[in-house]
């Protein structure tokens, strides 16, 4: 069979077909390409669809240009009147729309997603046509415990209580995106991420769901792969930079990473010409930001904490970086991006980028900043952290009720800041900064004592 080389354009309306000669071609204009994979249907009552009706009610601004892509198609072969597509339902920018092209290219190309055996959730890699790994698409209604899930722990609605009781069913996708935005300068290196819809397409569907002739549509989070030998957990900390765990260590207390363990940071460069592996030969690149960003102050798991890095002082870059972090500003961006994560956890966000922000200023190492945050075990028992301690002095100051949720063992707190209104969230911003001042000048004070003991 013979094949030839032909040009195709996305077509908002008609899907994949043969470029006509009257339209311009800008093969490299990826800064244009929103239109050809962004669409928003109005058919339906799918949770695809609210999720698009509630974006909908936001301003999206979109080109209606139209570029062409290559395509290599069989000569004679009819396109199908059902070809499958991918739409682009929250992200922008240029590297977020050369990847969601990409992946329209291998739909068009019959090139369909290879499900990932590892993870307790559904995930799909695509390749290209040159059989090159290039995203990762997570399908919202296959997380864990969600009713499509394709590894058998399914069954509940979106919108329960999820593997992290803190965070929804069908809600990890949008903070994988959240943490992708909030990489400010991708200092970290969050893949570019996005939230898709995929329409036609070969995705895992419960053998309980309605018969139907097409492939129902799938909300999804798409993440440029990332290439790697290795993940963190088969080499070990002694292999990887100050600034790459610093940097990943920013992100992570900022969001409030439930999370990370070694194999969500990926090796990304690799030295195999070092055979005594003395120094430092790599840097990290994290993945899997679903849990991250809960409703209420959660227990996080950071795997770099007990790091030899993470116990050195952050560099002057580092520091300059912190400072001038904006939670305010990245909880604006936040609303208006992603309208379905709920408010509690954008003040979470709020309340540790202010803490991050204070305790590097007064001297404290990413080490000491990840113990504050995250909870103690003692005699069987897990024990509030102490900026959960700190947070109960702050509310319990402006008169509000904690909820309570009951341990295995004890009862504890269940620390949100979706309870209070305007004028009491920023009188607990207040005291929280004022508090935290004071916790970090009898620090200071401490240390000196020591030292001064120590002198003896």
């Amino acid at each position: 069979m013979r094949f030839i080389k032909m040009a195709v354009t996305i077509d908002r309306h008609e899907g994949f077909g043969p470029f006509s000669r009257s339209q311009r071609c800008k093969l490299q204009s990826y800064g244009h390409l929103d239109p050809n994979v962004v669409e928003h249907s109005k058919s339906g009552g799918t949770f695809s669809h609210s999720i698009e009706l509630a974006f909908e009610a936001y301003n999206i601004h979109r080109s209606f240009s139209t570029p062409c892509l290559p395509l290599t198609t069989l000569v004679g072969e009819e396109l199908t009147c059902h070809p499958p597509r991918i739409e682009i339902v929250r992200g922008s920018g240029a590297p977020v729309h050369a990847l969601v092209v990409e992946v329209a290219i291998a739909l068009a190309s019959g090139i369909k997603p290879i499900p990932i055996p590892s993870g307790l959730g559904g995930a799909y890699a695509f390749r290209n046509q040159n059989g090159t790994n290039i995203a990762v698409a997570k399908p919202v209604d296959e997380e864990p415990f969600a009713f499509n899930n394709p590894k058998g722990l399914g069954g509940q609605m979106l919108g329960q209580p999820g593997l992290k009781k803190s965070i929804r069913i069908g809600e990890t996708g949008i903070r994988e995106l959240a943490a992708y935005l909030l990489d400010h300068g991708g200092l970290a290196a969050v893949p570019p991420t996005a939230l898709v819809k995929f329409s036609n397409a070969a995705f895992f569907v419960t053998s309980n769901a309605a018969p139907s002739a097409l492939p129902m549509p799938k909300v999804a989070s798409l993440q440029r792969f990332v290439g790697h030998g290795f993940d963190a957990g088969e080499l070990g900390p002694s292999f990887f930079s100050v600034a790459s765990v610093h940097n990943i260590g920013i992100l992570d207390i900022r969001i409030m990473n439930l999370d990370r363990h070694a194999g969500n940071m990926l090796v990304a460069e690799h030295d195999s010409n070092n055979a005594s592996y003395g120094g430092t030969v790599a840097d990290l690149v994290p993945i899997d930001h679903g849990f991250c960003l809960p409703e209420w102050l959660d227990d996080p798991y950071f795997e770099w904490l007990h790091w030899p890095q993470a116990s050195i002082p952050f560099s002057d870059y580092e520091l300059d970086y912190i400072s001038k972090l904006d939670p305010f500003k990245d909880a604006e961006v936040l609303r208006t991006t992603i309208p379905l994560l709920g408010e509690s956890a954008i003040r979470v966000l709020i309340v540790c980028t202010v803490l991050l922000k204070q305790a590097a200023a007064a001297g404290l190492c990413l080490a000491e900043i990840g113990q504050m945050i995250t909870r103690k075990f003692r005699e069987g028992q897990e024990l509030p952290s102490e900026m959960e301690n700190i947070c109960l002095k702050v509310k319990a100051s402006i008169h509000t009720k904690n909820r309570t949720e009951q341990g295995s063992k004890c009862e504890r707190a269940e620390i949100s800041f979706g309870d209070l209104n305007q004028v009491q969230w920023e009188a607990f911003l207040e005291h929280f900064g004022e508090l935290l001042h004071s916790v970090f000048e009898d620090r200071k004070c401490n240390a000196k004592k020591l030292e001064h003991l120590g002198s003896y």
